[in-house]
C-alpha cells in the first residue's frame, strides 16, 4: 500500500515503526557494511505480509517476535511474511541482518543515500536514500526513537543522529553509541565517517545556546573555527524568533571532502571542506534552522515540502540582516526579480515530485513568508512562529495546518494573502 503520492514506492501504510535500534560496522576501506536492526512496530490494521524499504543490501536472516521467518527480497523492498498473522493495534518486534557495500541509489532526484568519500563515507538521506544503509518504513510521516551503535576501525570516527554516548575500542575498532529519544524520520537518520576530531564549538553551552559539537579533520581546524563562530549568535537569534532550540543535540561535521550541497539531519548537519567559505554562512543559517523546521516540525506528506524548505530559505534572510548583511526587504526585491524570470507553473501547496527541491519552492516560500508578515506585522508575525514550532514540537503538521495558524493569527485577510501565494501558479505583487 503506497504511503506517498511523491515515493509511491516507499513505505508501507500497514503498520507503524515505534523505535529502531541499529548495530552497524563499517569498514572504510573494502566499504563493507554489517547490520542488525531490530525495529519495533504496530501494525495498523490486520497483516499477514509486510514491506520493508531496503536496497542494494542482502539480507540473511529475519525475525519476528523472536521467531524465523519467511522472507522475500527485492530490488527496492524486503517483503516479510510473519508465521502467522498480525491483528490490528498488535506490537510486534522484527529483526533483520543483512550486509553489503552500501551505494547511492538512483531516484528522480538524483542519487541518494549512502555515499563513500574519498577517506569516509556520509548519509544523504532526503528523501528515499535511508534503506541505503538500513531496512525500514520509509514513510515522512513514520517517525520513531533511534539508536544506533556503529563500529569503525580505529582512526576513524563515527558521527550518527542522536546523543552521542562512551565510546569503546576493541581489537583496532572503535564502538560509538548514538541515542535520538526524539521522533525521527527515517530521511532525518545518518551516519558519517571520516577521520575526524570532535571538539565542542566555542561560545557554545550557555545561556540559551545549546552545547554544539564539531566533527571535522584536523587540518581544517582554524578554517572551522572562522566559518562557524558565528553559529551561537544564529541559535541566539532563532531562539528569540522560532523558540527554544529543540533537538538534544546540536552537531556539525566537516568532511575532508567538496561536497555540492549541506545536508540536515536530526540534531546533525554535514558540510564540505568548500563550504567553510563566508559565502556559504548563508547555508550554515539554513541548515541549523532545519530543526526547527522540518526535523522538529515534520513533514505529513512530501507534498507540503515548501513547510521544510521556505522557512529555512527565510532564516537565511533574517540572519542577514541581523549580522549586518543585506535587509531582508533587500534579499525579498532580489529574489523576487529572479524569481519573475522564471516560469510560472509551480503550485507552492502541491509542486509535484519532480519540482520539490526546485529553488522556486525554497524562494517562493520565503517570500510567502514575508507578505504573510507585512499582512500581520512583525509582533504578530514572530509570535505565529514561535506558536507554531511550540504547538507542533516534534509532530507531523500539512500546509492547512499552516492556513489555520495564520486564519487565527490574523484573520480573513491574512488566510488569503497566504493563499495567494501557495494555491496559484500566478506571481502575486511583491511584498
Amino acid at each position: 500500500m503506497s504511503a506517498d503520492a511523491y515515493a509511491p514506492q516507499s513505505g508501507d501504510l500497514s503498520y507503524d515503526v515505534t523505535s529502531y535500534d541499529l548495530v552497524l560496522g563499517y569498514r572504510v576501506r573494502t566499504n563493507r557494511l554489517d547490520g542488525v536492526a531490530t525495529i519495533s512496530a504496530v501494525a495498523r490494521q490486520p497483516v499477514t505480509s509486510f514491506a520493508l524499504d531496503l536496497v542494494g543490501l542482502r539480507t540473511t536472516r529475519v525475525k519476528v517476535n523472536g521467531e524465523a521467518v519467511r522472507f522475500t527480497p527485492g530490488p527496492r523492498v524486503l517483503r516479510v511474511t510473519p508465521a502467522r498473522g498480525l491483528s490490528a493495534g498488535e506490537a510486534f518486534e522484527i529483526e533483520v541482518a543483512y550486509a553489503g557495500a552500501p551505494a547511492p541509489r538512483r531516484s528522480r532526484w538524483g542519487a541518494v543515500g549512502w555515499e563513500e568519500l574519498t577517506d569516509g563515507a556520509l548519509v544523504a538521506g532526503q528523501p528515499v536514500g535511508a534503506p541505503t544503509w538500513f531496512p525500514c518504513n520509509d514513510r515522512p510521516d513514520n517517525r520513531a526513537a533511534m539508536r544506533i551503535e556503529i563500529t569503525v576501525d580505529d582512526g576513524y570516527t563515527a558521527v550518527a543522529t542522536g546523543v552521542e554516548g562512551v565510546s569503546s575500542r576493541r581489537g583496532g575498532r572503535v564502538t560509538t553509541t548514538f541515542v535520538s529519544d526524539v521522533p525521527t524520520a527515517t530521511y532525518l537518520a545518518a551516519v558519517h565517517v571520516g577521520r575526524y576530531r570532535t571538539r565542542p564549538l566555542a561560545g557554545s553551552g550557555t545561556g540559551v545556546v545549546p552545547a554544539v559539537t564539531v566533527s571535522a579533520p584536523p587540518s581544517l581546524t582554524a578554517a572551522v573555527d572562522r566559518a562557524f563562530a558565528p553559529v551561537p549568535e544564529m541559535l541566539r537569534l532563532f531562539d528569540t524568533l522560532f523558540g527554544p532550540y529543540p533537538q538534544p543535540a546540536c552537531t556539525l561535521v566537516v568532511t575532508a571532502d567538496e561536497l555540492e550541497i549541506p545536508l540536515e539531519a536530526q540534531g546533525l548537519a554535514v558540510f564540505g571542506m568548500n563550504h567553510l567559505v563566508p559565502a556559504a554562512q548563508r547555508l550554515v543559517a539554513h541548515e541549523l534552522a532545519h530543526q526547527w523546521f522540518g526535523n522538529s516540525v515534520g513533514l505529513a506528506r512530501w507534498s507540503d515540502i515548501w513547510l521544510n524548505e521556505g522557512f529555512a530559505c527565510y532564516a537565511e534572510w533574517l540572519w542577514s540582516e541581523h549580522s549586518g548583511g543585506p535587509t531582508v526587504q533587500t534579499c525579498v526585491g532580489e529574489y523576487y526579480a529572479r524569481l519573475a524570470a522564471k516560469p510560472r507553473d509551480l503550485l507552492l501547496v502541491d509542486p509535484g515530485p519532480d519540482d520539490m527541491f526546485d529553488d522556486r519552492v525554497y524562494k517562493r516560500g520565503a517570500l510567502t513568508l514575508h507578505a504573510v508578515r507585512r499582512q500581520l506585522g512583525d509582533a504578530a508575525f514572530f509570535d505565529l512562529l514561535r506558536s507554531w514550532t511550540a504547538e507542533h514540537r516534534h509532530a507531523l503538521v500539512t500546509t492547512d495546518d499552516f492556513r489555520r495558524a495564520v486564519e487565527r493569527a490574523g484573520g480573513a485577510d491574512a488566510a488569503a494573502t497566504l493563499s495567494r501565494w501557495i494555491d496559484s501558479e500566478a506571481l502575486p505583487p511583491q511584498p
